[in-house]
């Protein structure tokens, strides 16, 4: 399994499905379908789209944090902090996959949040709109996208760390990174991100995936 999906990919699977004390199931199917799903659906998808936008939007730089917060921004910095707390206690009592649901609840609230904000249409300046309100909405966007991107980095770093490390080369940042860099939301400066997007998983083909695993446990 890890020389065709990886090591990130597989142990997300197994510290996903079996929780620590308490027996764990694994079948090709199911093994496909959270590869798909939770990896390139939620996680690769909301890399692919922060740093399109950002190329997009602003030549590849990250915009600085103007301040500027409306209530969806508001609600995800909120929604981060408690992920946060909630992360934490879970490694220290060993819920490891607990933690990795957790943390999985902030990547689907980032994907959300891109729905909400709408920065497709924040970028389109209409005749009566307020040019630079706009613009310091559609900045906010992108600078909590990737922030919150950081933070998924850091907070997968202890179960997934080549993960994190290319979510972080990515967004230009560096992988020198410690946990207590979680305080530090508004800290991302002069970060360019890359100039295409990479897909960190590659979705699979169903059936095939589900065949070649069948394959290995018949050996």
């Amino acid at each position: 399994l890890i020389d065709r999906y990886g090591l990130d990919a597989t142990k997300y699977f197994l510290i996903r499905q079996m929780p620590t004390g308490a027996d764990g199931l694994f079948t090709p199917e199911s093994f496909v379908e959270i590869y798909n799903s939770d990896l390139c659906n939620d996680l690769g998808n909301l890399l692919n789209r922060t740093i399109a936008m950002c190329n997009k939007y602003f030549d590849g730089n990250i915009p600085d944090y103007a301040g500027l917060d409306n209530d969806q921004d508001i609600e995800l910095e909120e929604f981060q902090k408690s992920i946060i707390e909630r992360v934490e206690n879970k490694i220290n009592e060993y819920e490891f996959a607990s933690s990795l649901q957790t943390i999985w609840e902030l990547v689907s609230k980032a994907n959300k949040y891109i729905d909400e904000t709408k920065p497709w249409e924040l970028a389109k300046i209409g005749e009566n709109d307020d040019k630079e309100l706009k613009e310091a909405q559609l900045k906010s966007v992108i600078y909590h996208l990737c922030a919150t991107l950081k933070q998924i980095a850091i907070l997968i770093r202890p179960l997934m760390k080549d993960t994190s490390d290319e979510i972080l080369r990515q967004l230009g940042l560096s992988n020198d990174v410690k946990w207590s860099d979680l305080d530090n939301y508004y800290d991302i400066h002069n970060a360019k991100v890359i100039e295409k997007s990479e897909p960190i998983f590659v979705r699979l083909n169903v059936q095939e995936e589900i065949n070649y695993i069948q394959g290995l446990m018949k050996k």
